[in-house]
């Protein structure tokens, strides 16, 4: 963190946003990946204060779609507004690229939540959580087939493992020993995991013409208004706006505006089986910050081995072998 905020004194926002030097640095890639993966972790206590402050019932599919509407819209419109400041062109698209980012937000925010939502209401937490963590197995595998310099090997496999097997860690309880698969349930939440995959490939694919600022405010933007429409349509509430709540939904627009950019830039710059990985955090952080907001105990060993493990995971696929016989 003290490099980061070392780069952003020495140099303002706008030229380190186009630096591609900072975003390829190694330490600078690994502390902003681990930041967003913090960020995103910090989500999951943030819902579930939200649900509890908005009254949204656990059942309640419709409103917390809206809410998620809401969040994205939110965090849309702030990215946008920090690119216009800036002197991004947000207001320039050709068709064809706003087509181009319309089909992201269609995906990546609207379609991937919808199936997370619904299928996260039809099976446990403990299973939501290690089956939208295949998701670095998506990235990685799609990667190796779209990309010809980030082939699978067997430091990235290995990885990969290591990695699941510090979330499984983490998220164990008797829940995993019930071996009942609904594609309703865990399925729609796999299919989630493949949609952000395939869909963040995709946004790699659009930065190369388009800021990365402009694609992720819009992506989200557009992403959160069909989320909210969907909501409003099936019948979905959220009341009960106070000072509270319109913190913690402005923290979490906040966090995502920052997060998907930043991440976004991270995919531009790097190979993406080298910087997914990192989503092996994710689950991490959130079990680990759910603890403390909702005063568990946080120094398990499972914790601690679990963090352990990702960490190890995220190393195997990072560093560099001095042979070139590994692809396989």
């Amino acid at each position: 963190m003290f490099i980061m905020s070392r780069y952003i004194r020495r140099k303002g926002l706008d030229e380190i946003m186009d630096n591609k030097k900072i975003f390829t640095d190694k330490k600078i890639v690994t502390l902003i990946a681990t930041l967003c993966c913090l960020l995103w972790g910090s989500a999951y206590p943030a819902i579930k204060n939200g649900y509890i402050l908005f009254h949204i019932a656990p059942e309640d599919i419709a409103s917390k779609i809206l809410f998620a509407g809401y969040r994205f819209i939110l965090a849309g419109i702030i990215l946008l507004t920090v690119a216009q400041f800036l002197g991004r062109k947000i207001f320039i698209l050709t068709k064809k690229n706003a087509f181009r980012i319309f089909v992201l937000g269609i995906t990546q925010t609207m379609l991937q939540y919808i199936f997370f939502y619904i299928g996260l209401s039809n099976t446990t937490g403990v299973k939501g959580a290690i089956m939208n963590s295949m998701g670095t197995f998506f990235s990685v595998i799609l990667a190796h087939y779209i990309y010809k310099n980030d082939k699978l090997n067997i430091k990235k496999i290995m990885g990969c493992i290591v990695g699941f097997l510090g979330v499984m860690i983490i998220n164990f309880s008797k829940d995993l020993l019930n071996f009942s698969f609904k594609i309703s349930g865990e399925g729609f939440v796999i299919i989630a995991a493949f949609i952000f995959s395939a869909s963040a490939i995709y946004g790699k694919k659009l930065t190369k013409d388009i800021d990365v600022m402009v694609v992720t405010g819009y992506n989200l933007f557009m992403g959160g208004v069909m989320l909210a429409l969907i909501g409003l349509v099936l019948g979905g509430r959220v009341n009960g706006f106070t000072a509270t709540t319109s913190g913690l939904l402005g923290y979490m627009a906040m966090l995502s505006a920052a997060a998907f950019s930043l991440w976004t830039l991270l995919l531009k710059y790097n190979k993406v089986g080298d910087v997914s990985i990192f989503n092996f955090l994710i689950p991490i952080f959130g079990a680990i910050l759910s603890s403390i907001f909702l005063g568990e105990k946080i120094m398990e060993a499972k914790n601690i081995l679990a963090l352990i493990l990702v960490c190890v995971g995220i190393w195997l696929v990072n560093k560099k072998i001095k042979s070139k016989g590994n692809v396989i």
